[in-house]
């Protein structure tokens, strides 16, 4: 009795005694440590972020993360550093539509800073004094080609010369280091297969990565500008929809944090569970919005339920909404409505709740054996998660089942994502006699036929 009686009395200390700070915000943060164990964050932050104080600070935490089991991938900016070195050259700075025109000068300022960002952040995920976050750790940082990329080429007449776009991620190499347990550093500079350099968009790197491994969670640094409601008071959660609802409001939001939420409503729509907009300037910001349940910054989230189908005659006002901004730039040839009515039963269309994100067509030329894929477009805020191909693999199948033997397409700027998927270049005498009738000198249109192998019949 008197033992039973002992515990008793320290069970009611215990109960009695103020709990530290720190046991008690270990023991909250515990469920998150356990939810986020062997998960895929990617973090990506601007050059400005390097130039700050608490940068080393910064990525102390994002080690901490690794430590405790998260997947890592960083894509860092480097825009700064680039207009620094540019700057001391004398070199001039130009942007057009906030895009960097880079020319041979820029891109070595870009391979220069990229590069030396890349030293400095591997050197600073590599200390390991003591009394810090890194005794003891050792993180293995591993960078490469992982990001295959594309001109941005001519636009309503500027030449973008080595700026680029992200065409292809890497996923099974990304996926190989992570699953060694190494932390993947991106640059915002991508690689042609004819082993062209260019300058990408961190904020685009980030996004395309996310997609191409499903990432649990992408992780945006920002500046420390809230979103706010109409009260002026923080908004810490949105759906995508919400999102966009913010963007197309009356209420200004400043740039920065406009393109993270723009990023953020691509990566929902194309399977990111969550995405985050963190402070990169407040002290544990990252800590605190992944580990307590009040947070620290801005989450978006969003569903995804998608179909593909044969297109309706109702699907015309949605797919004249998709095309018409690639009419006006140029990219596609313009469809009336009452055009499309007549040929909608040509076209596929992968549709979300009601909305159509992608679409294409096929005409067959069947005396011929031909057929012809065109119109393919998807929405911006839904591209660079294979839904074209979705589309393409889709329609070359009905194409075989006509006993079509080749497909062509006529193309002013996606060459290289049609030679990627078989089409190899062909000339107008190609054509069926009353397509070639129809080809459009002005736009100059690039001709790729790619041969069909007969459809396969199932045995008798």
């Amino acid at each position: 009795m008197a033992l039973s009686h002992g515990l008793f009395q320290d069970a009611k200390v215990l109960k009695h005694t103020p709990i530290a700070p720190h046991v008690a915000w270990f023991r909250d943060a515990a469920p998150y440590i356990n939810a986020h164990r062997d998960r895929t964050f990617v973090i990506a932050f601007g050059g400005e972020a390097a130039l700050q104080p608490g940068f080393a600070t910064l990525l102390h935490d994002i080690a901490i993360l690794q430590t405790l089991g998260v997947r890592l991938v960083l894509v860092h900016g480097a825009r700064p550093q680039i207009e620094e070195r540019l700057r001391d050259k004398g070199a001039e700075i130009r942007y057009v539509n906030g895009l960097r025109i880079t020319d041979e000068q820029a891109l070595r300022a870009v391979k220069e800073a990229a590069g030396s960002l890349r030293v400095e952040i591997e050197a600073l995920l590599s200390m390991g004094l003591a009394n810090t976050p890194m005794s003891g750790v050792r993180v293995r940082v591993s960078s490469g080609n992982f990001v295959t990329a594309r001109p941005l080429g001519v636009r309503d007449g500027v030449d973008y010369q080595h700026t680029g776009e992200v065409r292809r991620v890497d996923t099974e190499g990304l996926r190989r280091h992570l699953q060694s347990g190494e932390m993947v550093l991106l640059p915002p500079m991508g690689y042609s297969p004819t082993g062209e350099i260019f300058n990408l968009s961190a904020e685009d790197v980030a996004v395309a990565a996310a997609i191409a491994l499903k990432a649990d969670k992408l992780i945006f640094f920002s500046d420390p500008e809230e979103l706010r409601d109409e009260e002026h008071i923080p908004i810490t959660h949105l759906t995508a929809d919400q999102a966009q609802a913010q963007l197309q409001g009356q209420r200004p939001i400043p740039e920065e944090l406009a393109l993270h939420l723009r990023s953020a409503i691509t990566a929902c729509r194309q399977g990111v569970a969550r995405v985050h907009i963190v402070d990169r300037r407040q002290d544990g910001a990252l800590l605190m919005e992944l580990y307590t349940r009040e947070g620290a910054g801005t989450l978006v989230t969003g569903e995804r339920y998608e179909r593909l189908r044969p297109a309706r005659i109702e699907d015309v006002g949605g797919i004249l909404e998709l095309i018409q901004p690639l009419e006006a730039q140029g990219i596609l040839v313009r469809r009336s409505r009452e055009q499309l009515e007549l040929e909608i039963e040509r076209f596929a269309v992968i549709e979300q709740d009601g909305m159509i994100l992608a679409c294409a067509a096929l005409y067959p030329f069947v005396e011929e054996q031909v057929g012809e894929l065109a119109c393919v477009a998807v929405h911006t805020d839904y591209r660079g998660a294979g839904r074209a191909e979705t589309l393409a693999e889709y329609l070359e199948a009905q194409a075989r089942a006509m006993g079509i033997s080749r497909l062509f397409v006529l193309t002013t700027r996606t060459a290289h994502w049609f030679r990627e998927r078989g089409f190899e270049a062909g000339n107008l005498e190609d054509l069926p006699i009353s397509r070639r009738q129809m080809y459009n000198y002005q736009r100059n249109s690039k001709i790729f036929i790619k041969p069909l192998p007969a459809a396969r019949r199932k045995p008798g």
